[in-house]
């Protein structure tokens, strides 16, 4: 079977900057819902376009076309008597910004009375590769299409 719209492609994949670092490796494979739902970069989509099981390549993602620039302004400091308690520097913490959209922050640095806390995905301003091989692929079921994610093993569990 090939990839199209409407199949649940099961996949590994590493991450690597853009000078070969691994950033990310799938300890267990990835499912996804092909076809326009959102559920991968379409870059990726793109590449994995009417190939089948065993198809293996690598995509260069920009910036853009991945997790985005960095934003400078998602970058704020609070004070530490706002700060829940136990919480490290690396650790994560769910926010909304003055813009008021939700957005997970990372504890970048905890200073005195000061708490530096940056809402950028880890990986926004990085051109990132994608190494993926193509595990299985098979038709999306009706429920599938409809909630435009992929179930079951590997994929969203409800």
């Amino acid at each position: 079977m090939h990839i199209t719209k409407d199949t649940v492609v099961t996949l590994s994949y590493q991450v690597r900057d853009a000078q070969g670092k691994l950033l990310e490796a799938s300890e267990q494979p990835m499912a996804y819902l092909h076809g326009g739902y959102g559920n991968t970069f379409e870059k990726i989509e793109a590449a994995l376009e009417g190939q089948a099981v065993g198809f293996a390549t690598t995509v260069k993602l920009l910036p853009a076309d991945a997790f985005g620039e960095r934003d400078e302004a998602l970058v704020q400091t609070i004070s530490k008597a706002d700060f829940p308690p136990g919480v490290k520097v690396g650790g994560t913490l769910r926010g909304v910004t003055d813009d008021g959209h939700e957005r997970v922050f990372t504890v970048m640095k905890i200073k005195g009375q000061q708490v530096i806390l940056d809402g950028n995905h880890p990986h926004a301003g990085k051109t990132l590769q994608f190494a993926l091989k193509v595990l299985e692929v098979r038709p999306a079921v009706p429920e599938e299409i409809a909630h435009g994610h992929a179930h079951g093993a590997h994929g969203h569990q409800h």
